[in-house]
């Protein structure tokens, strides 16, 4: 009887289709939290993986990477849903981020050598609150030298990493919708943003302590939103990666999601414009 039941929850798993998202702790990749989350689910319907053909086991992928230091939403695609995660990545995302003034390190954030050190206690509440405005909006940000973004096929960090000299990647357009403080503690502040893809929290830190005279970096990083999909209402954590729940969470998210016609639509007719905001 044994096997009638490890096939039941095999079949129930390869059946699972859509979008959800999961609690990603602060420490792994994004890829890590990925893969223990496929051997979690390939382990419980008990199908056995020889070495690396895992992969071609079971489809699924996740919709933005975040970096290891920090922690939050990560929206997660299963079945046909890896096909959904592109449109995924061009909706906002909301962040929850702690920066700390007076420092600058080499990665702009708590995990990067500190590269300068400047004065801060002249920076008021009133300052910082000013400044916000200068990023809010469409502006202009150069992305940061350790980062998933590559060059030729490598990623910048990687390349970092070995000592490579590495030219900063031009300034780009950006979105942000909109920016607040929501505590300041010198010398740390707490900032809500929420932004378009392809923008570096990390950056803005950054580049607001440059703006008041000072340097800053950035100690802590939440993602609690990322399209529909809100760190409160969906992200399973670790203890909820099972078959089940995780069929309970698709049939509960799919509702979130524009119908699918309207996504085919979209593709046909503006092969450019997939930036579809999600907000």
């Amino acid at each position: 009887a044994g096997g009638v039941v490890l096939g039941k929850s095999a079949e129930k798993l390869f059946s699972l289709s859509g979008l959800f998202a999961v609690y990603k702790p602060k420490g792994p990749t994004s890829a890590g939290v990925l893969n223990l989350l496929k051997e979690r689910l390939l382990a419980e319907a008990g199908v056995q993986t020889n070495g690396n053909k895992r992969n071609q086991v079971l489809k699924i992928g996740h919709g933005g990477t975040l970096d290891s230091a920090a922690a939050g939403v990560l929206v997660v695609g299963i079945g046909k849903g890896t096909k959904m995660l592109r449109t995924m990545l061009a909706g906002s995302k909301k962040y929850t981020a702690i920066g700390l003034l007076g420092k600058a390190t080499d990665t702009l954030d708590a995990t990067g050598k500190v590269t300068e050190e400047k004065p801060y206690d002249q920076i008021t509440k009133g300052d910082l609150e000013n400044v916000l405005q200068k990023f809010t909006g469409d502006i202009m940000q150069v992305p940061p030298l350790y980062s998933a973004l590559k060059k030729d096929g490598e990623r910048l960090s990687t390349l970092m990493k070995r000592g490579e000299a590495v030219e900063p990647k031009p300034a780009r357009p950006v979105r942000v919708y909109s920016l607040s403080l929501q505590q300041f503690q010198p010398p740390l502040f707490t900032l809500d943003v929420e932004c378009g893809g392809g923008f570096y929290v990390r950056s803005l830190v950054s580049d607001i302590g440059k703006e008041l005279s000072t340097c800053a970096t950035m100690q802590e990083l939440t993602r609690t939103k990322h399209g529909p999909f809100t760190l409160e209402e969906h992200a399973l954590y670790e203890d909820k990666w099972t078959i089940d729940e995780i069929a309970r969470s698709l049939e509960h998210c799919t509702s979130l999601l524009p119908a699918e016609p309207s996504h085919k639509k979209l593709k046909t007719e503006h092969p450019g414009e997939t930036a579809v905001s999600c907000e």
